[in-house]
């Protein structure tokens, strides 16, 4: 199962972007879901977590600007991200956490540049 993250593209630095990512039924409840991104030629990062509670944990750059929320009707989960800066630019892929190999789709851009 490959996800499918939407919702990026170029905004200014202090703009906003709200991604988006959705998967089948039978994986999405019974796992916490993250956020990760990747600049080029770094490392993949853990940006954001959601538990099936609704705890949630954030990459300490990000605590603030950025609001991780699932919606379990729709078997989504959400990025909103106010604030932006150019060093969030990346790559963003939503996964399980702990990630799983076979989840990672090709993820969504975002580009932070004036």
């Amino acid at each position: 199962v490959q996800l499918q993250a939407s919702g990026g593209g170029l905004v200014q630095p202090g703009g906003s972007l709200r991604l988006s990512c959705a998967s089948s039924g039978s994986i999405f409840s019974r796992n916490a879901w993250g956020w990760y991104r990747q600049d080029p030629g770094k490392q993949r990062e853990f940006v954001a977590g959601i538990t099936s509670g609704g705890k949630t944990n954030y990459l300490d750059s990000v605590m603030g600007r950025f609001t991780i929320s699932r919606d379990n009707a729709k078997n989504a989960v959400y990025l909103q991200m106010n604030s932006l800066k150019p060093e969030d630019t990346a790559i963003y892929y939503c996964n399980t956490v702990p990630w799983d190999a076979d989840f990672w789709g090709q993820g969504t851009l975002v580009t932070v540049s004036s």
